[in-house]
């Protein structure tokens, strides 16, 4: 008894940093369907480890083979979030202004996000009364400059102005995703990654794909707007939603960049 309660440094070490990793995974998967596969896999892991301390010989067995042999079924079911932790590491800069910690944010409670959405969502409804496509990526934690060097570079402070002349039709930059960061458009004319899902409807273009595709592979937030319809869509974690309400739209985006 006395050696199950006696914890060294190196045992408070190491809940420390299961603690810090199951935090960081719950941010990385938050508000996505995956989370609830991980609380499934919680519970059996917490009812395996139940039966091992009541020495339930049979049931410990099946739930361990059951959670060793899933390892594969695991990487393939979590194979977006993989490559997004992934991808988050890969781009990390240590040596950025903000420093690596600041950069992973999974020791933060909130991303401290300063872009102007009210400006972002109003334009976007006045594109879409004339039906003018839009594609606009929001960073967030993900850096993107594996996609900046693939458009234009820019350096402009968001406002209604240079969003309309950027998707205006007859304008060059249109052709492409525009991307913001801390209320910067960096970029404009980039190339998305396009979405390889098989489950997206047929009704939906190479920009919709688009979007789909990069907020697939990192936790960055899409709004569109359709040519053919003037529909507004959010997209986030590769699924979408289409708004009729902007209020809606401006809370969820709100919601979602400091959350």
């Amino acid at each position: 008894m006395l050696d199950f309660i006696d914890f060294s440094f190196l045992d408070v070490l190491d809940i420390i940093l299961v603690a810090v990793l199951l935090y960081y995974i719950y941010k990385l998967l938050k508000g996505t369907v995956a989370i609830n596969i991980v609380i499934g896999i919680a519970l059996i892991f917490l009812i395996w480890k139940i039966t091992q301390t009541l020495h339930m010989e049979m049931l410990s067995g099946i739930l361990g083979y059951l959670l060793s042999g899933g390892v594969i079924a695991l990487i393939i079911v979590f194979q977006q979030e993989i490559r997004k932790f992934l991808l988050l590491i890969g781009t990390t800069n240590f040596s950025a202004k903000r420093g690596f910690l600041n950069q992973l944010k999974f020791l933060q409670s909130e991303i401290n996000s300063e872009t102007d959405t009210d400006t972002i969502i109003k334009t976007c409804a006045q594109l879409s009364s004339s039906k003018t496509g839009v594609l606009i990526v929001i960073e967030r934690t993900n850096k993107l400059d594996f996609l900046v060097n693939t458009g234009d570079l820019m350096n402009a402070l968001v406002n209604k102005a240079i969003l309309k002349s950027i998707f205006y039709k007859n304008s060059p930059l249109h052709d492409g995703a525009t991307i913001i960061r801390d209320n910067y458009i960096i970029a404009a004319r980039v190339i998305l990654p396009v979405s390889e899902n098989t489950r997206i409807p047929a009704r939906f273009g190479l920009r919709h794909r688009a979007a789909i595709g990069i907020t697939e592979k990192t936790d960055a937030v899409c709004i569109l707007v359709s040519e053919e319809t003037g529909e507004i869509s959010y997209i986030k974690d590769g699924g979408f939603i289409l708004y009729k309400s902007i209020e809606e739209l401006m809370e969820t985006i709100k919601k979602d960049l400091s959350a």
